[in-house]
């Protein structure tokens, strides 16, 4: 058999193609919370009622997490380039018809549209990176400047989403994806290869796609609403029971099928299992602290929309060189030593950015939290994707990217719903300064058990091999790129 460890590009070539690779990722990563601080004057533009604005995030969130492995083996099957073009120019289609809304159900439905697309590109992104760069230092580099775009893509939005809403309204946040995907989408089918020509015919796996996509999206559909319809609702219960039997079904097809969606010998490699537990925890934790972070300064601070997006400059930028420091410090010590120091240093810094939730404190209180743990965030985030494609066959890269993506997006509902449940125990019926008061103790319990959440990731570090595993030789055999 052989195998394809990474795609032979000019220097140069190779160097414009990370550049496209970190811009895709950048643009899924301001999507996730671009929308946040804008929400307001959507709310009020379009006459969202209390109830069905939070579509306007969740129509995203269920669509992207729910369609994340389909994405990644689409990749390995189709085409990474494909698939990448092709969710770029989703994404480009349906923010156009997002800043043209006139109506909520338009805007929700082109916020889940946005959703399939973000669920295309972050695979095919993750493997491409993955391919184009072969194992180790090389790649280590890569993933930290590709995830050095996507972490502070998570904080950056609110940046940019106040900046724009301050300045232009509302649609400003949809319309700024129009020519960021189209020029990237065009880039790419000059710049990135030309995908495989497949030496043999693989089937896709039909009845498998249909059921993991479905029972995710029910999934996610629960966690997203059930905050707001009540855990207990019946509508929530019956949801959340077709999803587990759909998902139960799935792990049944998978054993059986000769082509699988997800070839279930992949959870022998300690490495991705590590990965893929990480980037749900990570999310859960970490990727929950800018709503809370927005609520903070909004809601108890009083800032406005501008305002908030500039309180966001400071752990984008402390993101942004944890990421870098988490491609060197991998390199030189290995990705169980890079996780583990990330997670500490997220402890104490999510820790100390708990000091800053006071209704009565300044913005300069949360600081050195927002700094310390911003470089623990951008360490791991690195790390973690390192972690998930190590020893995966290159033709498997795209589905190993998928289930780590997957549990990415599946850990940031659960976490959020969890948290924001606990944030907001017993503030129905405040007002005023009463309710800012409550806000801030809310998310002081929130952001606290986030940083106890980290634990969970640091000791899972611990299962992670001390050598890099070899890929898996008993994947099918890569074909070469034209």
């Amino acid at each position: 058999m052989s195998s394809l460890s990474a795609v032979p590009l000019s220097g140069r070539r190779l160097g414009w193609s990370l550049v496209l690779l970190a811009l895709a990722q950048l643009i899924f990563s301001l999507d996730l919370n671009i929308v946040f601080v804008a929400l307001p004057e959507i709310g009020s533009g379009l006459g969202f009622s209390d109830q069905t604005l939070q579509w306007v995030v969740g129509a995203y969130a269920v669509f992207a997490g729910g369609f994340l492995l389909f994405g990644g083996r689409a990749a390995d099957l189709f085409g990474r380039r494909r698939m990448f073009v092709l969710a770029l120019a989703l994404y480009a289609v349906s923010s156009l018809a997002g800043g043209l809304a006139a109506n909520p159900e338009t805007i929700i439905i082109a916020r889940a549209v946005q959703g399939i697309g973000g669920a295309l590109l972050l695979p095919s992104t993750l493997s491409l990176v993955n391919t184009l760069f072969e194992e180790g230092p090389k790649r280590n580099k890569a993933l930290a400047v590709w995830g050095g775009a996507g972490a502070s893509g998570l904080t950056a939005g609110a940046l940019l989403g106040g900046v724009l809403t301050q300045a232009f309204g509302w649609p400003a946040v949809f319309f700024v994806n129009v020519p960021l995907a189209g020029i990237v989408a065009i880039a790419a089918l000059v710049v990135i290869p030309r995908d495989a020509r497949q030496e043999e015919k693989r089937r896709f796996d039909v009845l498998g796609a249909l059921t993991v996509t479905a029972g995710a999206t029910l999934l996610v559909y629960a966690l997203v609403n059930g905050p707001e319809t009540g855990w207990t609702s019946p509508s929530i219960i019956v949801t959340s029971a077709l999803a587990i039997a759909l998902l139960l079904v799935f792990g049944l097809v998978e054993a059986r099928s000769r082509d699988p969606l997800m070839p279930l010998r992949l959870f022998t490699n300690r490495s991705l299992v590590v990965g893929v537990s990480t980037t749900f925890i990570y999310m859960g934790t970490f990727g929950a602290l800018p709503y809370f972070q927005t609520t903070l300064f909004q809601n108890v601070h009083g800032f406005s929309a501008l305002q908030t997006g500039l309180a966001f400059l400071v752990p984008s930028v402390s993101i942004a060189t944890g990421t870098q420091l988490g491609g060197r410090i991998t390199t030189r010590l290995g990705v169980r030593a890079t996780l583990s120091t990330g997670f500490a240093i997220g402890i104490v810094g999510t820790a100390l950015m708990a000091l800053g939730f006071d209704a009565e404190s300044s913005y300069a209180v949360a600081v050195p939290g927002l700094i310390v743990s911003g470089v623990g965030q951008g360490i791991v985030w690195t790390a973690m994707f390192i972690t998930a494609s190590s020893g995966v066959a290159p033709q498997e890269q795209g589905v190993a990217n998928g289930m780590a993506t997957t549990t990415l997006n599946l850990g940031y509902a659960i976490g959020l719903a969890v948290l924001i449940a606990i944030a907001n125990s017993g503030n129905a019926e405040l007002q005023g300064d009463q309710l800012r008061a409550a806000a801030a103790n809310g998310g002081f319990t929130a952001v606290l058990l986030a940083s106890a959440g980290m634990v969970a990731g640091l000791l899972i570090t611990l299962i992670h091999p001390r050598r890099t595993p070899a890929p898996d030789v008993r994947a099918e055999p890569a074909s070469a790129v034209r």
